[in-house]
């Protein structure tokens, strides 16, 4: 795990950001439930990872040890997933750009499967092959400033899920040319979630929650039944917007606070829009979606704030998923789906269709 020491100011910052949305995430209302067997006593574990804080609510016999064997398989996805890590397969895949084709990980390569999938599915508005341009802009480093818009045109010629060519029969993948690159940073999250997730099911869990960034997965039913009463961020991730009551499944939110900074006196966020190569500029602040996997949840949020409410609606319907949005001019609005599940509770927003 890392340390949490001699942070920088910027990743000080960041991690605040992360740690209060993490927290409102992770509010489940109605906690407080009789326990009636050795099922229904939770255990609660917190470790660090992808630069960011892992939070695990566990329910059932086997819930220490799956909480241990979660919280190192997420370790491990994370090592093998990184921009730069030593042991990444990303790593290995941009670098034998326009060269060899490797051999991935089941579960990396079924990260770059649906991360794909949705690039080619948005048109665009989501592209896994953007690294070029997000790594120019370098929103995570505490000095970052708006790159040299030539410079941004040259590598937007490299941006297109086109270039990522993947083999299902053997998991393998290539890049086509050299200067094309991909980044799951914006999956990952979601990506851990779901390895998490799949661990709990290993071990035959009653129930889990697990929250990575801003990203949850939820798994099996609460002790009492009922569902999970989760809490949506505000766009700026220091409030609760509403609550949100769902079944098995995850939640990601996209939002146009993160990772900002301002350059004389305009904000520049890091949802990138691959067609320009800036910060989109939709309708919207914020977008929560739900759906059945958490590589699909997060890819979908970040489209969805490029595209802008109406236009991401038929996606989100495309994939079967759900979406609470958050609009510029901070009303809220949600697809069908989640009509009856979400409660607006912050009086600073109103509802809107």
């Amino acid at each position: 795990m890392k340390s949490l020491k001699n942070l920088s100011e910027k990743s000080a910052k960041k991690l605040f950001f992360v740690l209060s949305a993490v927290l409102i995430l992770l509010i489940i209302l109605l906690a407080l439930f009789p326990l009636l067997d050795g099922d229904g006593r939770k255990h609660e574990a917190v470790t660090y990872s992808m630069d960011t804080y892992v939070q695990q609510t566990v329910y059932g016999k086997t819930r220490e040890t799956a909480a241990a064997a979660a919280a190192n398989a997420v370790q491990s996805l994370a090592d093998r997933a990184s921009w730069d890590g030593e042991n990444s397969e990303i790593v290995t895949l941009n670098a034998q750009a326009g060269k060899e084709w490797i051999t991935l990980s089941e579960d990396i390569f079924s990260v770059l499967e649906t991360a794909k999938d949705v690039s080619k599915r948005s048109g665009g508005a989501f592209d896994i092959t953007l690294a070029p341009v997000s790594r120019l802009w370098d929103f995570e480093n505490e000095r970052s400033e708006v790159p040299d818009s030539d410079l941004l045109n040259e590598l937007l010629q490299y941006v297109g899920q086109e270039n990522l060519r993947l083999g299902a029969a053997d998991h393998s993948a290539s890049l086509k040319f050299n200067g094309n690159a991909v980044d799951l940073t914006p999956v990952l999250h979601g990506a851990a979630c779901n390895a998490a997730s799949a661990v709990y099911k290993e071990f035959e869990v009653s129930g889990a929650i697990v929250s990575v960034g801003h990203s949850v997965g939820l798994v099996g039913k609460k002790p009492d039944g009922t569902l999970w009463n989760m809490a949506v961020p505000t766009p700026d991730g220091t409030d609760t917007l509403g609550t949100v009551s769902v079944r098995e499944g995850f939640l990601s939110s996209a939002s146009v606070s993160e990772n900002a900074f301002e350059e004389n006196g305009r904000q520049y966020h890091a949802i990138l829009d691959p067609e320009t190569g800036y910060p989109a500029e939709s309708n919207l602040l914020s977008v929560t979606v739900y759906s059945r996997d958490g590589v699909l949840s997060d890819a979908l949020a970040y489209a969805s704030v490029v595209l802008g409410y109406e236009d991401s609606l038929p996606l989100l319907e495309a994939y079967g998923a759900d979406a609470i949005f958050v609009r510029l001019d901070n009303s809220v609005a949600v697809t069908a789906g989640l009509n009856d599940a979400f409660r607006l509770t912050n009086e600073n927003f109103r509802m809107q269709k």
